[in-house]
């Protein structure tokens, strides 16, 4: 089976891993001069740990993490440190902070060489297979035809319309983040999680080395422009609780980099249409508030690995029935789950943004009565998943 995957994010290039390993002859087509990600932290819970099992890469994974984040008092605090909500520590007891750039090398390098085509434009032109591709920096001008083109080109995703039929735009939330990654170990006392304000919070989560990766969120217009990015970030959260000022001053200016925040503008009614699929933003792009974003992207990839290898491993690459089926079946496991944990995202994002003083301390009330058992249920509802039965593959749903 001869697949294109357009977009090297962790999306399209933990995708490439599983399908080539399955036997695939896959290409990654990424439009930049060279795969590079930007230093930040990524959250991955028991789901994504799962999915990185099923994709053979946990044991590299786990190379570059830490698990005694676990220990960590986590949850929810005010801007003087005072907990308002605590998660139990077994809600979030697989959970492992990783560096984007360790994982983008870890997933770069369970690829065949020359994989990836980098300075690659490459258009999908309809539902059968076929792409255009502008002169790349290993690849040529042209049209090409493959048996299955996997849409990853995130956000802006060109693709998406393709199988969607019509244009459904990003929605900014209201709010952007910024992201920093400190250059040398800060003492966290063993507490990371997040602190609320009025329209503004800021998170920390340890990374394997000692390094600290934090957030800072804070409602403005999505075409908000800051002199200095870092200085506004130290100002609007001066006088905040121990060590976020530390923090903030233990990151290089040139590495603080501020993200408008924003999802799709409606559900899509599919993640397939004839031989085009999409997976993570460009399927469901979600805001970050439940930490899920990188792992529903390694969900979809382990997904489409496990219901497309039988049709690898028994030659029926060619099978147009077959490959129907299994991305029938690959729409009906993951958009209700991804959409519905997108929308639980926006909606949490909506709560921890309140500005309003009347409306943030009736929050803080609500958050401090609720019950641990609840939270842990909650948590445990996004975070459950399993790999799909490889026979559900082979079930013809025509």
């Amino acid at each position: 089976m001869k697949i294109a995957v357009i977009g090297a994010g962790i999306g399209g290039l933990s995708a490439a891993v599983g399908l080539q390993r399955a036997g695939a002859k896959v290409t990654v087509f990424e439009r930049a001069p060279e795969v590079r990600a930007e230093g930040s932290g990524l959250s991955i819970f028991a789901n994504g740990l799962a999915a990185l099992e099923t994709l053979g890469l946990r044991e590299a994974f786990e190379t570059v993490t830490d698990p005694s984040v676990e220990g960590f008092a986590a949850g929810q605090r005010l801007a003087d440190g005072r907990w308002i909500v605590q998660v139990p520590n077994d809600a979030v007891g697989a959970l492992r902070i990783v560096d984007r750039v360790d994982l983008h090398r870890i997933l770069l390098d369970a690829l065949a060489p020359d994989t990836v085509r980098t300075g690659s434009e490459a258009a999908v032109t309809g539902t059968d297979g076929t792409m255009t591709l502008e002169a790349g920096s290993t690849g040529s001008a042209g049209s090409e035809r493959f048996d299955l083109i996997i849409g990853a080109d995130g956000l802006h995703s060109g693709t998406r319309t393709v199988v969607a039929g019509e244009t459904v735009a990003p929605r900014y939330s209201g709010y952007s983040a910024w992201r920093g990654i400190t250059t040398v170990p800060v003492d966290l006392s063993g507490e990371a999680g997040a602190s609320v304000g009025h329209g503004r919070r800021f998170g920390i989560a340890p990374l394997a080395d000692g390094r600290v990766y934090w957030f800072a969120v804070a409602n403005m217009p999505q075409n908000a422009v800051f002199a200095d990015e870092k200085a506004t970030v130290e100002q609007m959260f001066t006088g905040w609780h121990s060590p976020i000022a530390d923090l903030i001053a233990a990151t290089p200016a040139e590495e603080v980099r501020r993200t408008a925040i924003s999802d799709l503008s409606r559900r899509l009614a599919r993640f397939h249409r004839g031989r085009v699929v999409l997976i993570g933003d460009a399927a469901h792009a979600m805001t970050p508030n439940l930490g899920q974003g990188g792992g529903q992207a390694l969900e979809d990839s382990a997904t489409l690995t496990v219901l497309l290898t039988p049709l690898l491993e028994r030659g029926r690459a060619g099978d147009s029935a077959a490959l129907k089926a299994a991305l029938q079946r690959y729409d009906a496991l993951r958009r209700p789950r991804a959409q519905s944990i997108a929308q639980k995202s926006r909606l949490m994002g909506q709560v921890f943004q309140l500005e309003s003083p009347l409306l943030a301390g009736l929050r803080n009330a609500v958050f401090s009565a609720v019950p641990s058992r609840f939270i842990a249920a909650q948590a445990a509802s996004v975070q459950k998943w399993s790999p799909p039965s490889p026979a559900q593959s082979v079930r013809a749903r025509l």
